[in-house]
């Protein structure tokens, strides 16, 4: 049976006693990129977050915890056990709190409603991420199409302003349907791209333009998926976004584009 590792830096998410839903305690509003909103607002959310320019810092990362597993077994108790309550209809876990260190999976960074970043955890846009980006524009730029990266890295603190004002405009759970809370949100690796054409995006039809149609297909040649796929909803506990694409290199992104996988599929964690 083949075995594939659960690297776990220190991972330390535990259980709260209870929730405190207070207003004062800003942590437990979420953010991340709308699907599910009036699209008039679209574009000025799209123009507000470009304009964000946070701090990057430099990557702290220490040697993960090598745990083993086969394919078909649970996580280790030490690392699955903050993870395996029962979500709730928004996919996130009650009371789990943001861990020290964050989650690597088979040396991929994971970042996920179940898997949550520390508050700390600040590297910038990876840069990586960003030559693989400049290397698909110009391949989509030779079709005669344009790809403009409208948001990457986002800091914890800015998530939380974000889903604030999510959740005061549409409500909590209709906020956790589109958007992470922080320490949740893929964006705060600096892995994530959305994506768009030129002169904006409607969410709502950008994945039937040029530029939509072009990412889907080609997007794993340059080591980016699809992060959160159609008809995937109740794996990756967020709706279907067109424009989000995660870097996880071109090793491993044609074999999740190719048997049409989520993240978590190819990872084998909830």
């Amino acid at each position: 049976m083949k075995k594939r590792k659960l690297s776990v830096v220190a991972l330390a998410a535990c259980l709260l006693v209870a929730c405190n839903d207070s207003d004062d305690v800003e942590w437990g509003k979420e953010g991340d990129v709308p699907t599910e909103q009036t699209f008039e607002d679209a574009q000025s959310l799209s123009d507000e977050r470009a304009s964000i320019e946070d701090e990057t810092v430099e990557e702290d990362r220490d040697n993960p915890k090598e745990v083993e597993r086969t394919d078909d077994a649970p996580l280790s108790d030490d690392v699955s056990k903050s993870h395996a309550g029962e979500a709730d209809d928004n996919g996130y876990v009650a009371g789990i709190e943001l861990p020290t260190d964050p989650t690597y999976v088979d040396g991929v960074l994971l970042a996920s409603k179940r898997y949550p970043l520390p508050a700390d955890f600040n590297p910038g846009e990876d840069p990586e991420a960003r030559a693989a980006f400049e290397e698909m524009a110009r391949a989509a730029t030779a079709d005669g199409l344009e790809l403009v990266a409208f948001s990457t890295f986002r800091s914890y603190d800015y998530q939380v302003q974000l889903y604030n004002d999510y959740v005061a405009r549409d409500g909590k759970d209709a906020a956790d349907r589109y958007s992470a809370r922080p320490g949740f949100s893929e964006h705060q690796t600096g892995l994530a791209f959305d994506i768009s054409g030129p002169g904006g995006i409607d969410f709502g039809t950008f994945g039937e333009t040029k530029e939509g149609k072009w990412l889907r297909d080609n997007a794993h040649r340059f080591g980016f998926i699809l992060r959160y796929p159609e008809g995937k909803e109740h794996i990756t506990g967020y709706m279907y976004e067109s424009w989000h694409f995660r870097y996880v290199g071109k090793e491993i992104a044609p074999t999740i584009y190719e048997k049409q996988l989520t993240l978590e599929e190819y990872l084998g964690v909830e």
